[in-house]
C-alpha cells in the first residue's frame, strides 16, 4: 500500500477534529441541531485553515442518517459513500480549472434532480473568486433561489475578487490564522499516534513556520520526518532540513549591526550561505526577530506576544537596552523593503550585502531614521573614546601614547600548530558556535593553553564559554589535529586593548584578510 501524506491520512472526518475554527463549527452544528439550514455558505480565509475540510464534514451532517449532536457519524451508508468519493449527491468543483458559463450552466441543469440518496445535494465549489464574469451572472439567479434540497458551499482564499451580489447571497464564514499552541499541540498528538519522537522545540518551530496553516505544518513535518526516517527529529534537524536559521544567529547578527560592525555582519551572512539557508527565508525570520526585539523594547516586561525560548527572551531583553525603538523600526522598514525585492532576484546575497552594510553604516541614507541611528552611533563612540578628531588645519599636538605591553615569551609549538591548522577545526565545529567564534582572537596561557578571546560585550562569550563546548573543541582538536592542549576563553573589558594584555597567535599558514572599517 502506497504511503499516505500527514495532512491526507489525518484530515479532520468530525466537526470535534477541527482545530481553531470553534466559532464556525458551532455555529454550522447549531444549524443542522436545529434544522436551520442555509442554502448558500461561503467559506474564506488564508490556505490550510479547514475551508474544504469543513465543508465536506458539513456535507455528511446535512446527509447522515444517524448524526451526533450536529456531527456525521461516519458509520451510516451516507457518510461511507461521501468519505470515499463516491457519493452522487456531493460534488466537488475546482473553479481554477472549471471556470467557464459552460461549467455553471450544467449545475444548473444537474439540480433540477432530486438527490438519489440523502436529503441534500450538496455544491463545493472551491477557489470560487476564479470564475469568470459570466460564469457568475450565471450562477446569480441559481444561487438565489435554489431548489430545496440543494446546498451551495463556496471556498475562496480571495474573496475580496468575488463579486458583491454573490456575497450577499451568501453566509459568509471568515477562518482565521491557527495559533501556534493550536497547531503544536495538534503535532505533538499525532506524533503520538504514528510513535514518532520529535522534540517539544522542533514542533513548535514548524508550528510557527506554518504561518497559521495545520496543512502546512504537517506537509513541513512530513518533510523533516521522511529526512531523519528512524530518528529522533530534533530542533537542529528541523533547522537543517526546512534551510531556517537559530535564534542565536539573530542575536549575534542583531548586536553585530547595532555596533556598526559590518565585517562580522558579512562573516555571519557568509557562514549562512555556505550552510545552504535559504536567503529568503533568512530575511524574514530576522525581520520577525526585530519585531520581537520592538515589542520587548516597547512593552517593557510584557513578553506574551513573544513566542520565545527563555533564552531568547533573555537575549531580546539585553539588546534592547542597546538600541532606541525608532532604529529598530528603521531596521525593519529596511529589511522588509529587501524582502520585496529578493523575491525575484538572481543575486539575494548581493543584495543582502548591500543591505546590512546600509544597516550598519546609517549616513548612507538621508531620512530621519537614519540620522537618528547615527546620533545613537555616534554617542556610543564618545562614551566610549572611540573617536578621532578631524584635522583643522592646526598644528597637531603630540599626544604621547601609551606603549603597548611588550610580550617576548616563545609560543609553545602545539599552540602554534593548532592556530595554523584552526581551519581543520574549524569545519567539524557546529552551529551556532562556529559563528560565535568567528571574531575571536587566539593567545597563549602557560605551557600548553590555547587561550581564545572575545571583544568587549560579545554574546559568543557567554554561549561559548561552557564546559561542553571547551571539551568539544579538545575533542575535536585531538581527534583532527591530534595535539593535546587545553583551551580556556576570557572576554577583554570595555576600553581594554588585546595587546595590552594578551601575546596573540597568529597563523603562520593561512593568511587572514580583514576589511578595512569605512
Amino acid at each position: 500500500m502506497s504511503y499516505t501524506a500527514l495532512y491526507r491520512k489525518f484530515r479532520p472526518a468530525t466537526f470535534d477534529q477541527v482545530k481553531g475554527q470553534d466559532h464556525i463549527v458551532q455555529t454550522l452544528k447549531n444549524q443542522i441541531h436545529a434544522n436551520r439550514i442555509g442554502h448558500a455558505y461561503l467559506f474564506c480565509g488564508t490556505r490550510g485553515t479547514g475551508k474544504t475540510s469543513v465543508a465536506k464534514i458539513f456535507a455528511k451532517a446535512v446527509n447522515c442518517e444517524h448524526p451526533i449532536d450536529g456531527s456525521p457519524c461516519n458509520e451510516c451508508d451516507t457518510c461511507r459513500a461521501i468519505n470515499a468519493g463516491s457519493a452522487m449527491n456531493v460534488i466537488e468543483i475546482d473553479a481554477a480549472s472549471n471556470n467557464g458559463v459552460d461549467n455553471i450552466r450544467q449545475i444548473r441543469e444537474e439540480i433540477q434532480y432530486s438527490p438519489a440518496n440523502g436529503r441534500y445535494t450538496v455544491y463545493i465549489i472551491d477557489e470560487v473568486h476564479m470564475l469568470s464574469i459570466g460564469a457568475f451572472n450565471a450562477l446569480l439567479k441559481t444561487l438565489e433561489e435554489p431548489p430545496a434540497y440543494v446546498i451551495f458551499i463556496l471556498a475562496t482564499t480571495e474573496p475580496h475578487k468575488i463579486p458583491i451580489t454573490i456575497l450577499s447571497r451568501c453566509q459568509r464564514y471568515d477562518f482565521k490564522r491557527i495559533t501556534i499552541d493550536t497547531i503544536a499541540a495538534r503535532l505533538s498528538e499525532l506524533m503520538e499516534k504514528e510513535n514518532i519522537d520529535v522534540e517539544d522545540k522542533a514542533i513548535r518551530y514548524v508550528a510557527k513556520a506554518a504561518d497559521g496553516s495545520m496543512r502546512d505544518a504537517l506537509s513541513l513535518l512530513d518533510q523533516c520526518i521522511a529526512f531523519y526516517l528512524g530518528q529522533k527529529l530534533t530542533y537542529e534537524n528541523v533547522l537543517e532540513v526546512l534551510g531556517a536559521v537559530d535564534n542565536e544567529v539573530f542575536s549575534h547578527l542583531t548586536r553585530c549591526v547595532i555596533n556598526g560592525d559590518v565585517v562580522s555582519s558579512i562573516h555571519i551572512l557568509d557562514e549562512m550561505v555556505m550552510q545552504g539557508r535559504e536567503l529568503g527565508q533568512f530575511v524574514n525570520d530576522f525581520i520577525w526577530y526585530l519585531r520581537n526585539l520592538m515589542l520587548m523594547k516597547t512593552s517593557g516586561e510584557s513578553t506574551e506576544a513573544i513566542d520565545a525560548s527563555a533564552e531568547t527572551i533573555a537575549a531580546l531583553r539585553e539588546e534592547a537596552e542597546m538600541v532606541e525603538t525608532d532604529i529598530i523600526m528603521r531596521y525593519i522598514r529596511v529589511l522588509s523593503e529587501l524582502s520585496g525585492k529578493i523575491k525575484y532576484s538572481s543575486q539575494k546575497r548581493v543584495l543582502i550585502e548591500i543591505e546590512l552594510i546600509k544597516l550598519c553604516r546609517p549616513a548612507m541614507e538621508r531620512d530621519i531614521s537614519s540620522l537618528n541611528n547615527r546620533l545613537s552611533l555616534l554617542e556610543k563612540k564618545i562614551e566610549t573614546g572611540s573617536f578621532t578628531v578631524a584635522n583643522t588645519g592646526q598644528q597637531e599636538k603630540t599626544v604621547p601614547e601609551t606603549p603597548e605591553k611588550v610580550f617576548e615569551k616563545a609560543i609553545p609549538e602545539d599552540v602554534q600548530y593548532v592556530v595554523d591548522n584552526w581551519g581543520v577545526v574549524k569545519r567539524h565545529i557546529t552551529n551556532p558556535y562556529k559563528t560565535y567564534l568567528q571574531d575571536a582572537r587566539f593567545s597563549v596561557k602557560g605551557e600548553n593553553t590555547l587561550l581564545i578571546v572575545f571583544n568587549p560585550g560579545a554574546i559568543g562569550y557567554e554561549r561559548c564559554n561552557k564546559p561542553e563546548v571547551i571539551e568539544m573543541l579538545n575533542t575535536l582538536i585531538s581527534e583532527e589535529i591530534k595535539k593535546q592542549v587545553k583551551v580556556e576563553m576570557t572576554m577583554l573589558e570595555t576600553n581594554q586593548s588585546f595587546g595590552s594584555y594578551f601575546q596573540e597567535v597568529v597563523s603562520k599558514i593561512n593568511m587572514n584578510i580583514e576589511e578595512e572599517d569605512f
